[in-house]
């Protein structure tokens, strides 16, 4: 009877288990597992909701051959891998300002504020004060080169040469705020001891720096890093505001791209095999790090 009383009590706590999570796992099953699966079984089709079911055709990998030979998604692609340069230069500022400000700097918490709120800040905010920046003839950015001598500056955001540089600096700038807090988080969990059995030793500050801080800040670097990737092939905000993939597609990004076929063009199929291709893009650099963390990363 114990035995019996006991699996039914276990029976119950499991299932009150599974009431209490319920919701969540609905959340995630409607809104995050249901649309992967669909976007997979969609990009093997050649479908238009606006026609509904009627108009659902089955292609198989046609979507793919098209991708292979389409000449904006390649270019998104590419935009998309240049994109990529400006984790390592957000990472590198941001270690650069939090060893600064951690360790220098009166006020510390004015220049925390200050630096992360670019990056609370609404980006259609963001990109439209950019916008006035980077004018080409009136903006303050180019009036300053061409007061200091430049007399034919950048036409950066409506230049095809200098757009996407333009963007890759603005979302240096907006990144920074959030790196540079977590950066100091993680400066301040190092134990001062270290540092003290270093300057006992007669270690200088830069080979303290080499052996202490970077070793015991890797899995900070390796979590910023991870995201930060995942970031750039999301980008789209600032391109919607900015360029809208222009001029002359010099800044499409592949979900730019995506967005404009999908919602533009109206062709869920072909949207959903970039969608495909951009989760398997993520899925295998992501995995490469995972797998490089052991080489480098001190926990």
């Amino acid at each position: 009877m114990s035995k019996k009383r006991n699996g039914g009590l276990q029976r119950k706590e499991t299932l009150a288990g599974f009431l209490f999570v319920s919701p969540m796992l609905i959340g995630v099953t409607v809104l995050v597992l249901i649309p992967i699966i669909a976007t997979f079984v969609l990009s093997f089709a050649d479908w238009n909701f606006i026609v509904g079911f009627k108009g659902f055709n089955w292609v198989g990998l046609d979507n793919f051959q098209k991708l292979i030979t389409d000449a904006t998604f390649l270019k998104s692609f590419r935009n998309n891998a240049v994109f990529l340069l400006t984790v390592p230069i957000y990472l590198i500022i941001s270690l650069v300002l939090a060893i600064i400000i951690d360790k220098n700097v009166y006020l510390k918490g004015y220049f925390k504020v200050a630096y992360f709120m670019p990056y609370i800040s609404s980006v259609v905010a963001v990109a439209i004060v950019w916008q006035v920046l980077f004018h080409p003839s009136a903006g303050p950015v180019n009036q300053f080169l061409m007061s200091i001598g430049i007399s034919d500056p950048p036409k950066w955001i409506a230049d095809p040469n200098y757009a996407l540089i333009s963007v890759m600096m603005i979302s240096v700038w907006i990144s920074i705020g959030f790196n540079l807090i977590v950066y100091i988080a993680g400066l301040q969990s190092i134990p001062k001891d270290l540092y003290e059995a270093a300057d006992i030793d007669g270690a200088s500050k830069w080979v303290q720096f080499r052996s202490i801080t970077l070793p015991l800040l890797s899995p900070t670097t390796f979590f910023l890093l991870i995201t930060g990737i995942i970031a750039t092939f999301k980008v789209f905000d600032l391109i919607a505001v900015l360029t809208q993939g222009g001029p002359i597609q010099s800044t499409s990004m592949i979900v730019w791209y995506l967005y404009d076929t999908a919602f533009t063009n109206l062709k869920i199929g072909y949207a959903s095999s970039m969608a495909a291709v951009l989760f398997l893009c993520v899925l295998v650099i992501t995995g490469l790090q995972w797998i490089g963390q052991k080489k480098w990363v001190n926990y």
